[in-house]
């Protein structure tokens, strides 16, 4: 049932996507405009980023589309609806052999969020699996732990299923259990973390940083999520930021990519709590 609610938003958004690109084009008159969509915990940077652009290259309109989703955001992609697409997760051979190209931008730490009124400012992978076991319910000071998980094939949980085996347990009894609260984009998740008391999920920095949501950035083992602590790996949780094109992306879409992994793009990207990649590296 899940996975089937999951499959309806993403072709509703993909539709909305689809309409709002054709208002764009008609109301953009002689303008450039290049519509970037995808991973939710990349959208709030990238518009940062296409405010900077737009000031270089006064021809183009960048327009970042809603919450796709990485797997939305390369279907739209591959099907003409969005001129890059961003993902939080490297390409699968479907999609390569559909003609997408991916390039690493970035890295952001995978962190966990509390509602800002949850006495806790730290979490070891052990409270982790009690948590998501169902055999920890409360806060230490009595507060009802309400966990927000994410759809099961969703990059989300596979980053938290790989923190341990007990986790990769966890995660399972989570998500067979049918009282669990499922968002199912990334801004759905944080904003429900931001009004539900006792609430905990999963998100990154660089979404909490650039999109501004009242909530509390817990410490993992005693390590805070920093761009530094991610350069170090002193801090292991992590997810990528991939922008997807394909042969046929046109070339101020490129410029666009190009633009993200320049310096200036790479100062932004590290503002907001990013760990920016210098090289070149292409997933083909």
């Amino acid at each position: 049932m899940r996975i089937l609610k999951r499959n309806m938003r993403l072709l509703a958004v993909l539709f909305m996507a689809v309409i709002m690109s054709g208002v764009v084009y008609a109301t953009a008159q002689a303008e450039v405009v290049v519509r970037v969509g995808g991973a939710g915990s990349g959208l709030g940077v990238m518009k940062i980023i296409a405010e900077a652009f737009e000031k270089s290259h006064p021809d183009i309109k960048i327009t970042v589309m809603p919450n796709l989703g990485s797997s939305g955001g390369i279907k739209a992609l591959l099907h003409g609806a969005v001129d890059v697409a961003i993902s939080g997760r490297a390409l699968k051979a479907e999609e390569l052999k559909g003609g997408a190209v991916a390039v690493e931008c970035a890295r952001t730490p995978f962190v966990f969020v509390t509602n800002k009124n949850v006495d806790k400012a730290d979490l070891t992978t052990r409270e982790l699996e009690a948590i998501y076991a169902g055999q920890q319910l409360t806060w230490p000071d009595g507060t009802r732990i309400r966990l927000i998980l994410r759809p099961a094939g969703d990059t989300d949980t596979t980053i938290v299923s790989s923190i341990s085996k007990g986790m990769e347990q966890a995660v399972k009894a989570a998500n067979a259990r049918q009282t669990m609260i499922l968002a199912v984009t990334d801004q759905e998740a944080v904003d429900m973390v931001s009004k539900t008391p006792g609430a905990l999920s999963g998100s990154t920095l660089t979404q909490i940083e650039t999109e501004k949501h009242p909530v509390k950035v817990l410490s993992y083992n005693g390590i805070k999520p920093t761009s530094e602590t991610l350069a170090t790996r002193s801090y292991p949780l992590v997810k990528p930021i991939y922008l997807v094109s394909t042969p046929k992306t046109s070339a101020p879409a490129l410029q666009f990519v190009q633009f993200v992994r320049s310096a200036r793009g790479r100062a932004i990207l590290a503002k907001s709590g990013a760990l920016p990649h210098a090289g070149n590296k292409r997933t083909k």
